[in-house]
């Protein structure tokens, strides 16, 4: 089978081999592996329900080329993300921090400075 539609099944169970489900949906396993995979199947409702919507998918080059762009629309995704995330990081500027403390010591004091003239 194809590497990318391998791609989509990567790290999605444990239990079986991403290989034998592709061969599972090509029809190119023998019967005890067949029965294998199916009764993982029916254990397992979620890779069952995905299993069934893929061998119901007519054209199979339009699969390939479906997997290929859901597997880059993911990645995209993903980038997008993890940039997103390291702009919302503070990134720690010195200058920024001194310039706040500066300014809450000198708050502190006027308050303090205030307070002594009140009381006199």
């Amino acid at each position: 089978m194809n590497k990318q539609l391998l791609n989509i099944l990567a790290n999605s169970n444990k239990d079986i081999d991403n290989q034998l489900l592709m061969d599972y949906i090509s029809g190119r396993l023998s019967h005890s592996d067949q029965h294998a995979v199916e009764e993982w199947l029916g254990q397992n409702e979620f890779a069952a329900d995905a299993l069934e919507g893929l061998q119901e998918f007519g054209n199979k080059e339009q699969l390939q080329e479906l997997v290929t762009q859901l597997n880059q629309d993911l990645k995209k995704f993903l980038q997008q993300k993890k940039q997103k995330r390291e702009e919302r990081k503070w990134k720690g500027n010195p200058w920024v921090l001194l310039a706040v403390v500066l300014l809450l010591t000198l708050v502190v004091i006027a308050f303090v400075v205030l307070r002594m003239l009140q009381t006199q």
